[in-house]
């Protein structure tokens, strides 16, 4: 279930980013930035204080987004967010909240990188906390897919793993942890 979670999360996060790209392409040309020149890193479009919420269609809401900034790279059109926050409902009433220092989404949102102290958490209705922290994860959205090479901590309310790296699969809800597995946790 965490799993499936963190990578709902995840996905969140990129129809954030997609929301944020296409309200630059409808704003009027006041708000873009272009900058001339032939550098390779060329922004061409930023936006600073972004914040995007989406509801379901039975009018619950789904995520709130929030980044200090967001950055187009012209050349590569890889997009830079720095500290991207959201909020994931999914409908419900106690959200995944995912953060981290800087993330960069490739062309076409195909993947998403969270960079620096990504911590995915969440409280459940019965106030069991779950947090998940990495230094770094990479999400492909349409193959609901998260994985990491960086150590992962998992910290649940029956205890703590620890592990070097993991594929986490959302649709099915499975979570591989790849090397140095290592967990305490409390029997009830």
């Amino acid at each position: 279930m965490p799993r499936k979670i963190l990578n709902t999360l995840i996905f969140g996060l990129i129809a954030v980013v997609v929301a944020a790209l296409g309200y630059w392409n409808l704003a009027p040309d006041s708000v873009r930035v272009t900058q001339q020149g032939g550098d390779d890193n060329v922004i061409d479009f930023y936006v600073v204080g972004a914040r995007t919420v989406q509801y379901q269609d039975d009018g619950k809401l789904h995520y709130r987004m929030t980044a200090d900034k967001l950055e187009h790279v012209k050349s590569t059109d890889i997009t830079l967010i720095d500290m991207p926050r959201l909020d994931l409902y999914r409908g419900t009433e106690l959200p995944w909240k995912v953060t981290s220092q800087r993330a960069e989404v490739s062309p076409g949102g195909v993947e998403v990188e969270l960079i620096d102290d990504v911590r995915i958490a969440r409280t459940d209705a019965k106030n069991r906390p779950t947090i998940i922290t990495s230094s770094r994860m990479t999400v492909i959205p349409d193959k609901e897919y998260a994985q990491t090479e960086q150590a992962v901590r998992i910290v649940a309310a029956n205890g703590v793993t620890t592990a070097q790296g993991m594929k986490a699969y959302l649709n099915d809800g499975r979570m591989i942890l790849q090397s140095n597995v290592r967990g305490q946790h409390e029997v009830r």
